[in-house]
């Protein structure tokens, strides 16, 4: 399984599912990213965390631990 952390900057991919539960599901739901949508990885901070993400024509930071829960192709 490919998740969003394993999307090298510069590349973009797919959502296919969204992981996790409850509250945590509903977040990442509530900030754009759903079965569906294109997301580029613009850049990953020194230390790894939070990523930059650009979708659906806005700059979104997340944390790893997130971006984990988020399946891509």
């Amino acid at each position: 399984m490919k998740t969003l952390k394993d999307v090298k900057v510069g590349d973009s991919a797919i959502v296919v599912k969204l992981h996790g539960e409850g509250a945590l599901k509903r977040r990442i739901m509530d900030m754009g990213i759903t079965k569906g949508t294109e997301v580029l990885v613009r850049k990953v901070a020194p230390l790894g965390d939070p990523m930059e993400l650009h979708l659906r024509s806005y700059e979104l930071s997340i944390r790893k631990a997130d971006a984990e829960l988020i399946e891509v192709e």
